[in-house]
């Protein structure tokens, strides 16, 4: 009613200014300038489907996997078409690390754009970022609050992430084809979990009985407890509605075959590589003719480290212990079950991203494409992540920009080689997608680089590992830091295995004090209470401004 008044107060001036001296006259402004009043009272529509200000997102999270993968080229009998197709039709982010190599803490930093060090979501018992950072504007709320129909499945965040989506559908992942508790020791079996002759025994969902684990194996890590041994790989020839990660793909397929009005986030995580490394048979039948190859390994690879750097490399922190892998002769089968996972996994993507190209939204989609962290396998005298090294840090990274906006950006199939992290995913969505992020994010958006993957960006990129920890990496070189001091530096062009520690080295110590700077940098941008806002972010921010 306030407004109304100071309309009606108004109307006589503006006629007055523009001499509107009869009745008729007046009547048809004031019509006009009611309208317009109202208009702009009105809120702005809902985002529409199709609209290119908010394009679709696809958005698609694998667990686990490091570049052993085709385009990637990691290992020489990596078998993923689907990925590959899809770096060639967008651009390979070849030198892309996480924020924190471990579950929890890496998908909580792309989901709130910040750094362990400010969620102090450090490792996987952290805790969920809604608790122990409960302030954070994830990344699924902006979306939402942007207008899009946010739909979601399968592992994305590290633990429940219904609340964040208008809809979401979990099916049992990790111990796929089994149910949770079907894997669980009985209190007679639990005394041999730690000894060489395990035993578990269950049923799969043919009556069949099965015998955990496979490998045959004692437990390292929790030999104690009556939790299943996830440290175990095989294949099943099982029905599909075992799987977990194909009931994920069948869901989203359903979500992608209906007709939207609303620009769509869906988000897809699959479960496997992760251990344990079951996977359906038909997905090791290649190995019968050509066995895994081993990964590069020197038995003296940690000779020239810290104490704390070995300690990191063999601790049994996320996967079992190495020597337990070569005592019992299963390196080469789980290198073996590692590709088989990513394979079928390679297999459901495929299928996923064919539904895409049969929608009404093929052409209005980004496609994001996404590891958590990477994985050793036996490099380093390690398996699992948890490391500041490249096994463990690097991840595949690809971005798919619309098919409508193809001429906006660098030529299908493009790599970049620039360090980027997934610290960067956030504000990218920022500015490609419109939606209003946090007013801090840590990283930086990634639309130059789609655009020309030369253009200027950050030199470095930062990954930490649990409190005091840091690793940072150039386009050349990598230096670690433990919370200790002690320092590691390898120069990948060299080096790629990281072989050879340099640190200390008088040779490299320009080198060195150039990388132990670039850290020091990243710490001191991302230090809680002097937040960095991305360059990203400022632009945004003036576009907004009147």
């Amino acid at each position: 009613m306030n407004q109304l008044n100071m309309l009606n107060k108004a109307l006589p001036v503006v006629f007055k200014k523009l001499k509107m001296d009869t009745p008729r006259k007046r009547i048809q402004v004031g019509r006009v300038l009611v309208a317009l009043f109202f208009l702009a009272l009105t809120p702005p529509p809902p985002a529409n489907a199709n609209d290119a200000d908010h394009p679709h997102v696809l958005f698609i999270a694998v667990d686990d996997l490091n570049d052993w993968v085709g385009c990637m080229k990691g290992h020489p009998q990596a078998l993923t078409p689907n990925i590959d197709r899809l770096a060639a039709r967008g651009m390979l982010f070849a030198n892309a690390h996480c924020a924190a190599p471990a579950c929890n803490p890496s998908r909580a930093a792309i989901s709130s754009g910040l750094m362990p060090n400010v969620t102090k979501v450090w490792s996987n018992p952290s805790g969920a970022m809604s608790k122990v950072y409960p302030g954070a504007r994830q990344l699924p709320t902006a979306f939402n609050e942007a207008g899009y129909h946010t739909l979601g499945t399968g592992k994305l965040f590290h633990k429940k992430a219904q609340a964040q989506f208008h809809e979401y559908q979990r099916y049992n992942q990790r111990w796929s084809p089994f149910a949770a508790d079907a894997v669980e020791y009985t209190d007679n079996e639990l005394p041999s979990k730690g000894t060489n002759a395990p035993r578990h025994v269950l049923k799969d969902s043919k009556g069949c009985q099965v015998v955990l684990p496979i490998n045959r194996m004692p437990s390292d890590r929790r030999p104690k407890e009556k939790a299943g041994e996830s440290f175990d790989w095989g294949g099943f020839e099982l029905p599909d509605t075992d799987w977990g990660d194909t009931l994920c793909t069948n869901w989203a397929i359903e979500q992608l075959n209906q007709l939207h009005d609303k620009p769509l986030f869906l988000g897809v995580g699959y479960y496997r590589p992760h251990i344990p490394l079951f996977a359906p048979q038909e997905y090791f039948e290649r190995f019968k003719d050509e066995r895994g190859q081993l990964p590069p390994y020197r038995t003296d690879d940690l000779d020239d480290l810290s104490d704390i750097g070995k300690r990191w490399a063999v601790e049994a922190d996320t996967a079992g212990l190495h020597s337990t892998v070569v005592e019992h002769e299963q390196w080469q089968a789980a290198v073996e079950a590692y590709l088989a996972c990513v394979t079928y996994v390679d297999h459901e993507i495929g299928r996923l991203l064919r539904a895409l190209d049969r929608s009404d939204i093929a052409d209005h989609t980004f496609i994001v494409l996404w590891s958590d962290h990477g994985w050793h396998l036996g490099e380093k005298n390690h398996w699992g992540k948890w490391t500041g090294w490249e096994r463990s840090t690097k991840v595949p990274l690809i971005i798919v920009p619309p098919k409508n906006q193809a001429d906006e950006y660098a030529p299908p199939g493009s790599v970049c080689d620039q360090p980027v992290g997934l610290i960067d995913l956030f504000p990218t969505f920022v500015e490609v997608c419109h939606i209003e992020g946090p007013a801090v994010l840590h990283g930086d958006s990634l639309t130059p680089l789609l655009r020309n993957p030369e253009s200027l960006f950050r030199t470095s990129t930062l990954t930490m590992f649990d409190e005091g920890n840091a690793s940072v990496r150039d386009r050349q070189w990598r230096y670690l830091r433990y919370a200790d001091g002690s320092e590691e530096l390898y120069n990948l062009n060299n080096d790629p295995n990281e072989w050879t520690n340099l640190a200390g080295n008088e040779t490299y110590r320009e080198a060195q004090a150039i990388m132990k700077e670039q850290l020091d940098g990243h710490l001191r941008k991302f230090k809680e209470g002097a937040n960095h806002i991305s360059a990203s972010r400022q632009a945004q921010i003036k576009k907004e401004k009147p």
